[in-house]
């Protein structure tokens, strides 16, 4: 099984497909690391060989994936809210962020809906 900074890769899939499951690569930059290092991209993650696992590691130092990429988007994001920008104030408010609209969909990022309740008349 392979195993790249802390992600089991998939056994079954390509290798091509099989790098996307870590955080930060995605078919672009995982083409262009098999094309780098001279790996076939139709080869399957099971049948690669120790050596081709140690080359797709270092290959991988050189990029920001993971906890590092992680705690560097929390980080601009937390950056953004500190000094008050107008991103800030839309992640502060758990509203999007680039400029959708938000009278009618943004559920996914609102969350569910919530009902308010009428206002009751008062009986004599």
């Amino acid at each position: 099984m392979a195993r790249i900074s802390g992600v089991d890769l998939p056994r079954n899939k390509r290798v091509e497909i099989g790098l996307t499951y870590v955080y930060g690569i995605g078919l672009k930059t995982s083409s262009d690391i098999l094309l780098k290092l001279g790996i076939n991209s139709d080869t399957r993650v099971k049948d690669l060989s120790e050596d081709e696992i140690v080359r797709l590691r270092s290959a991988l130092s050189d990029y920001a994936i993971e906890g590092d990429l992680r705690r560097q988007v929390s980080q601009n994001i937390r950056r953004l809210t500190d000094i008050g920008c107008y991103r800030g104030i839309r992640h502060r408010r758990k509203l999007p962020v680039r400029g959708q609209r938000t009278h009618t969909n943004a559920r996914t990022k609102k969350g569910k809906r919530v009902a308010i309740a009428g206002k009751k008349k008062v009986t004599k």
